[in-house]
């Protein structure tokens, strides 16, 4: 596979680097971060391949993955053999299938994540979202219908969390994804591009079935436990709640995924 020497000591200083990719000051300081699994290496490789570094691959994991070694291979990413040992050293799951690729941070500058919106897109602003199941689930939802791009501020989950990367299944690959503004500078930024700001929360007046979602806009979503903060709900435009028969309410990935298939309906149509 490689004529590079098999990687076999769990504790050499490459395989420290790697899994220290697990921790947000690593991940910062080296502006890298880690994709395990074949699924998210595969779209990795077919959707940003230049960001990729390095694919880390099991002797078993080469035999059931052939193509991602050849992809890589296409690429001009080099496809280093290790030992399961070392493979389960590096990743953050405990059962990472024998392939695991080390990238380059893939967000974009605000402005360019605001130009993919243009004149007919929508998307997603996620305010104080900390779970990272919840981050992930929303921007695999944003990529599934046919958002523009997805708005992670500052006070949100980094979207580089092993978890986040991995509950994507591979849809940070696909759509724009900026990171690191403060909430007012996003709202701000999106009000000044024409962008109208749809508050998704249950104390909403406007129904989801009655809100009009033809032009530009951004769903804006707040926090698990405490939703939207009182400031950032009065500084949108509308505030939306779904409409509900039984449940007391829906979790924060549920409510952004019903939201974002309204708004690629819409587009459909």
């Amino acid at each position: 596979m490689t004529d590079q020497p098999l990687l076999s000591n769990a504790r050499s200083d490459r395989v420290k680097q790697v899994a220290a990719l697990g921790r947000r000051a690593a991940r910062d300081r080296q502006r890298r971060f880690l994709v395990e699994g074949p699924q998210a290496v595969r779209e990795l490789l077919g959707y940003a391949a230049p960001a990729a570094e390095v694919l880390y691959v099991t002797e078993s994991g080469a035999e059931r993955h052939t193509e991602l070694v050849d992809a890589a291979r296409d690429a001009g990413v080099p496809a280093r053999a290790c030992t399961e040992q070392v493979l389960a050293a590096m990743a953050g799951t405990e059962h990472p299938q024998g392939v695991l690729a080390v990238a380059r941070h893939v967000d974009v500058p605000l402005a360019d994540a605001l130009d993919a919106v243009g004149e007919r897109g929508f998307a997603v602003v996620l305010t104080h979202v900390r779970d990272p199941g919840n981050a992930g689930t929303v921007l695999r939802g944003a990529d599934a219908f046919g958002a523009s791009a997805v708005l992670v501020s500052s006070a949100s989950v980094d979207v580089y969390n092993p978890k986040v990367v991995r509950s994507t299944v591979g849809s940070i690959f696909h759509l724009p994804v900026s990171t690191g503004t403060p909430v007012p500078e996003l709202l701000s930024a999106c009000r000044a591009r024409g962008i109208r700001l749809l508050a998704a929360d249950g104390s909403g007046t406007t129904l989801l079935p009655d809100v009009d979602l033809a032009g530009p806009h951004a769903w804006v979503l707040g926090n698990e436990a405490w939703g939207l903060e009182p400031g950032v709900r009065d500084a949108c435009d509308e505030v939306v709640a779904i409409p509900i028969q039984r449940a007391e309410s829906l979790n924060l990935a549920m409510a952004a995924t019903v939201c974002l298939h309204a708004s690629g309906s819409t587009r459909r149509r």
